[in-house]
C-alpha cells in the first residue's frame, strides 16, 4: 500500500511536467527571434518529442507499479478475507446454518467481499490519486495564473455532482437488475434439479411462461441501467469541454493583454484534461464506499457470530462404545418446538440400538444431539461415562459413521465421493471394492463403463434412490467407524437387499456401536433395543419380540406394515 502511494507521486510527477515541457516548448519556439533551418527544427523537433515520451515512458512505468501495488494488494486482502469467512462457516455449529439461506451465505462470501475489495483497491487508489494529482497540478496551474485557475475548475465540483447523482442511479439500477437475475438463475437451478417432477407432471409450457416473464423483466430492468449509463460519458465530455472552452475563451482574453502566454494556454488545457477522470471517479467512488460499508458490516455481523458448540478438549479420544441421555430435552430457538422431552436411554458397547417413531416424534434430533450437532436445552448426554461437551468432539466424529436421511452425493466420480468419508489419506481399489460389496452396491458400480470413475451430476442424480443410499453407506463403511448412525437410509431399497445389507453390517468387526433410526420394523427387528419416540419422549422400549407383546405403538405400527406388504403381494 505505502508502496504503492510512492510510486503515485511519481507517477504524478512526471504526469504534470509534460504540460510544463509543452508549455516551455511553445513558449521558446514562439520567442526564437531568428528563423531556423530545416535541419535545425527537425532536430528539434526530434529532441522535444524524445523527451515528451521519456515522460510518457516514466509516467506509464511507475502507473504500471502502481497498479500492481495496490491493486495486487486489494487482491491479496479478498484472499485473506475469504479464507477468513470459510473458515469461519467451518466452525460455526449446525443452528447457525438451521437459521440463514445458503443464498445469504454465498453473497456474504462473493458479493460482499468483491464490494470490499473494489473499495480497497480501485476506490481507495482512486482517492489518493487524486489528492496527489490536485495538489500538483493546482499547485502548478496557480502558479502559472491563478485568476485562470479558478474558472477552470468551476464546472469540475459540478461534474463530481452530477456524476454522483448518475452512478446513485447506475446502482439503484444495478441492484434491481441483480436481484431479477438471481430470481431467473433461482427458477433455472430449481427446474433442472426438478426437471424430473416438471416433466412427469407436462408443466415444460408453465415454467416456460414463468422464465418468458422472469426475462422480459430483466431486459426492462437491464435497458434501463443502459439508459442511465447513456447519460455518463455525455455529462462528463460536456462538463469537459465547458472547462476547456473557459480556458481558451479567458486564456485568449488574458494573452492579448500579454498577462499569458500561448504555451501557458495549452498547459492549462492539458492539466484541465488530466484532473476530468479523477473528478469523474469522485461520484464513482462515493458509491463504493457507501456499498463497500455495507458489506463490510454485513461481513462484521457474520464474524462476529460465536458457535454455540465448540470443542473444549484437545485430548485425543477413542470411543469405547457406551451412550447415555439423562433427562435430555430440546426447544429450537427459532420455532419455539420442543423435539426432545426428558428422554433417557443407555446404549451399551457393542450393541445395536433402534429408534422408531412417527414423522415429527424426534427422531432425527435425538441423532444431532448425539453428534452434538447442537447442545441440548436440559440434561445431559455421555459417552463412555464422560458429559460429550468435555470430549475431544472432533476426534469422537472422526470415529462415527453417519448416513443422513437427506443423501448428499458431489458432482464427482463415484470412488471420490466414497473415499470422501475415509479418514486415510489413500484407498485402494480394492478397499473400495470390499466396502461398496458390504454395502451391495459393487454388482450397479461395476455395471457403469467407467465402474470407480463414473461421473455423477448434482446431488448423484443419475443414480437411483437406492443407489444412492447404498454409495452413502459404503461412504460411512470406509471410515471403518466405532459408531456408526443410520438415520432412516435404507428406505429407498427393497427388503431383501435391506436384509443383505443389514447382516453384512452385523458382521463388521470394526463398529462397536450401532444406531439405526427408521420408520421400516424391517430395518430394526434385529437390533439389540428398540425405543418407540412419541413427541419426542421414550414411550415404549424393549426387544422387537417384547414391544410386539405390549401390544402398543409399536404393535400398530408393526401391523399396519404387514397388512401394507401384504397388499402389495396380493
Amino acid at each position: 500500500m505505502l508502496l504503492g502511494i510512492i510510486f503515485m507521486i511519481i507517477s504524478n510527477y512526471f504526469g504534470v511536467q509534460m504540460p510544463i515541457f509543452v508549455k516551455t516548448t511553445i513558449d521558446s519556439l514562439f520567442e526564437a527571434s531568428t528563423p531556423k533551418n530545416f535541419n535545425e527544427v527537425l532536430m528539434m523537433m526530434l529532441k522535444i518529442g524524445g523527451i515528451y515520451m521519456l515522460l510518457a515512458f516514466f509516467k506509464g512505468l511507475f502507473l504500471f507499479l502502481l497498479r500492481q501495488s495496490i491493486i495486487i494488494m486489494s487482491r491479496l486482502i479478498e484472499f485473506d478475507l475469504k479464507n477468513e469467512i470459510y473458515n469461519q462457516y467451518q466452525k460455526l455449529d449446525y443452528s447457525f446454518f438451521k437459521k440463514n439461506s445458503t443464498g445469504d451465505l454465498m453473497n456474504r462470501i462473493s458479493e460482499d467481499v468483491t464490494q470490499v475489495r473494489m473499495y480497497l483497491g480501485p476506490g481507495v487508489m482512486y482517492t489518493i490519486n487524486l489528492v496527489i494529482l490536485f495538489t500538483l497540478i493546482i499547485t502548478q496551474m496557480i502558479q502559472i495564473n491563478g485568476t485562470l485557475t479558478l474558472f477552470v475548475l468551476l464546472p469540475l465540483p459540478l461534474m463530481s455532482f452530477l456524476i454522483y447523482k448518475v452512478s446513485s442511479r447506475m446502482n439503484k439500477a444495478s441492484h434491481s437488475v441483480q436481484e431479477e437475475q438471481s430470481r431467473i438463475s433461482t427458477l433455472i437451478q430449481e427446474t433442472f434439479s426438478g426437471i424430473r417432477v416438471v416433466k412427469a407432471y407436462s408443466r415444460e409450457k408453465e415454467i416456460k411462461q414463468k422464465f418468458n416473464e422472469s426475462i422480459e423483466e430483466y431486459k426492462k430492468r437491464k435497458m434501463k441501467l443502459v439508459y442511465i449509463n447513456a447519460l455518463f460519458m455525455p455529462t462528463i465530455t460536456f462538463l469537459i469541454g465547458l472547462s476547456t472552452l473557459l480556458c481558451i475563451y479567458i486564456g485568449g482574453l488574458m494573452t492579448y493583454k500579454n498577462e499569458l502566454t500561448l504555451g501557458e494556454i495549452v498547459a492549462f488545457i492539458f492539466f484541465v484534461n488530466n484532473l476530468t477522470w479523477p473528478f469523474a471517479s469522485v461520484g464513482w467512488v462515493t458509491s463504493i464506499i457507501q456499498r463497500a460499508a455495507a458489506s463490510q458490516e454485513r461481513i462484521n455481523d457474520f464474524m462476529r457470530e460465536v458457535p454455540s458448540v465448540t470443542n473444549t478438549n484437545e485430548t485425543p479420544f477413542t470411543f469405547q462404545g457406551e451412550i447415555e441421555f439423562k433427562n435430555v430435552s430440546y426447544t429450537y430457538p427459532n420455532s419455539g418446538i420442543t423435539a426432545v422431552k426428558n428422554l433417557s436411554f443407555k446404549i451399551n458397547k457393542n450393541e445395536s440400538f433402534a429408534i422408531v417413531g412417527n414423522t415429527g416424534s424426534g427422531k432425527s434430533t435425538v441423532l444431532n444431539l448425539l453428534m452434538r450437532q447442537f447442545d441440548p436445552s436440559q440434561g445431559q448426554i455421555f459417552i463412555d461415562s464422560q458429559n460429550i461437551k468435555d470430549i475431544n468432539i472432533h476426534d469422537f466424529r472422526k470415529q462415527t459413521g453417519v448416513i443422513p436421511q437427506d443423501i448428499f452425493l458431489f458432482s464427482d466420480s463415484i470412488g471420490n465421493n466414497i473415499k470422501f468419508g475415509s479418514n486415510a489419506q489413500n484407498i485402494s481399489e480394492k478397499e473400495l471394492i470390499e466396502i461398496t460389496k458390504k454395502a451391495h452396491v459393487y454388482h450397479n458400480i461395476e455395471a457403469f463403463p467407467d465402474k470407480f470413475d463414473t461421473l455423477l451430476g448434482e446431488r448423484g442424480v443419475n443414480l437411483s434412490g437406492g443407489q444412492k443410499q447404498r454409495v452413502s453407506i459404503a461412504r460411512a463403511l470406509i471410515r471403518k467407524p466405532s459408531l456408526l448412525i443410520m438415520d432412516d437410509c435404507l428406505s429407498a431399497v427393497d427388503t431383501e437387499t435391506e436384509e443383505i445389507i443389514l447382516k453384512n453390517l452385523k458382521k463388521d468387526q470394526n463398529v462397536h456401536t450401532s444406531v439405526i433410526v427408521s420408520h421400516r420394523i424391517s430395518s430394526l427387528r434385529n437390533a439389540d433395543k428398540v425405543i418407540v419416540l412419541e413427541d419426542g419422549t421414550n414411550f415404549e422400549a424393549g426387544t422387537h419380540e417384547e414391544l410386539l407383546e405390549k401390544k402398543g405403538i409399536y404393535y400398530e405400527m408393526y401391523q399396519k406394515q404387514l397388512a401394507e406388504k401384504e397388499e402389495v403381494t396380493k
